[in-house]
């Protein structure tokens, strides 16, 4: 069977809740939509506002709070929200990645080496089985290694160790000043960089459950992982998965009888968290991100600005000011295209006026690189576009 570029992206849209909001409680949201980029405190929240209907942001501060759902470092060894039965599968599969990245030269430069992180961590979760700062945090990897290791050895253990962020404050549950707890109790701690060929299989099946079609190089770019264990993953498990021909002739994966909708199915406009994960999950990003836009939207630096998603594709992008959401097109959008904006700007205004305005604030100065030739209309609560 072979699917069209089209088809790819209505399969995203569908699988990501993106086609229709729809009525489902916090944790069965994150459930299904895997896992929500969580650089931004503001971003999960914004996340499942496109997505969930009725959407009530005290909900997914509760599951915060009682960690029912889980912040910490996980694909692409970047922050992410996921739903706590979730994180022990994730994070397993993670930890060949996880050991290259954060126990490699720079752990090293500070004198230390991976038979030290595996000494050390169970100290450090022992210390974090309560809530601790990042300061206290700090200070205990200078007890524990000196001051001159300090500094390389907690970059290292707080992405490597299984740590999940702590709840801070309001308003969004998570300042920009990390504190950390110990995860909860899940078994032995990994170690080493072996394969965890069960977690993975884990993965790469909620993967596609999440952001299928997906191709091999896509599964790796959705966690970072290497490809070849995940192209032997998926060689193992028979009819747990399907194979379908892509529009560029490559091998696609998928669950058999997933959600894969025909090319014409209607997609309404929807203002995009920061980092959202339909922006980052592909190795062919082309699928959501026009190729003429990414750098607009992915800076150089790794930040991942606030979209506008009109017919499934990222037409522009937005930031909340003193005034109402302004919105950038970077191409020329019909009456209906910026109604259906100024009806979910008119949402969102009212999420963010009960906790911060202007979130994304401190990422304004990208608008100033952004081309001259550009739409930029004001959306404000009980005004057309203008």
């Amino acid at each position: 069977m072979t699917i069209t570029a089209r088809e790819l992206n209505r399969a995203t849209l569908s699988r990501q809740l993106l086609l229709a909001r729809e009525p489902l409680s916090v944790l069965d949201g994150v459930r299904r939509v895997v896992a929500l980029q969580a650089q931004h405190p503001a971003s999960p929240y914004v996340a499942l506002w496109n997505r969930l209907t009725d959407f009530a942001p005290a909900e997914l501060d509760a599951a915060f709070a009682e960690r029912a759902v889980v912040k910490a470092t996980l694909m692409r060894i970047t922050l992410h929200a996921v739903h706590a039965e979730d994180y022990p599968a994730f994070r397993a599969a993670m930890q060949p990645t996880l050991y290259a990245s954060r126990l490699g030269a720079r752990f090293a430069e500070a004198g230390l080496t991976p038979a030290d992180a595996e000494e050390l961590v169970p100290e450090l979760l022992a210390f974090a089985r309560r809530p601790r700062t990042s300061a206290e945090m700090q200070a205990w990897a200078e007890e524990r290694l000196g001051a001159e290791k300090k500094d390389g050895g907690w970059w290292g253990l707080k992405a490597y160790a299984p740590l999940h962020h702590a709840t801070t404050d309001a308003p969004w549950s998570f300042g920009h000043r990390p504190s950390f707890v110990a995860a909860a109790d899940s078994g032995p701690v990994p170690t080493g960089r072996a394969v965890d060929a069960q977690a993975l299989r884990t993965l790469i099946l909620r993967c596609l459950a999440g952001f299928g079609p997906a191709s091999v190089a896509d599964v790796a770019q959705f966690a970072m992982v290497q490809r070849a264990p995940v192209r032997a993953a998926l060689q193992t498990m028979g009819d747990a998965v399907e194979q379908l021909q892509g529009p560029d002739g490559g091998s696609l994966f998928d669950l058999p009888g997933a959600s894969r909708p025909p090319a014409d199915t209607p997609a309404p406009p929807r203002l995009m968290a920061m980092w959202d994960s339909i922006l980052l999950a592909y190795a062919d990003r082309g699928r959501v991100i026009p190729p003429d836009y990414r750098p607009l939207v992915i800076r150089r630096n790794g930040d991942v600005l606030p979209t506008l998603l009109v017919d499934g594709y990222v037409a522009g992008v937005w930031r909340p000011t003193a005034d109402g959401i302004e919105a950038t097109a970077f191409h020329p959008l019909s009456p209906a295209a910026w109604d259906g904006l100024a009806a979910e700007a008119e949402s969102l205004t009212a999420v963010l006026n009960e906790r911060e305005t202007q979130a994304y604030s401190r990422y304004h100065h990208w608008w100033a690189r952004l081309p001259d030739e550009v739409e930029v209309r004001m959306l404000q609560p009980g005004r057309p576009a203008r």
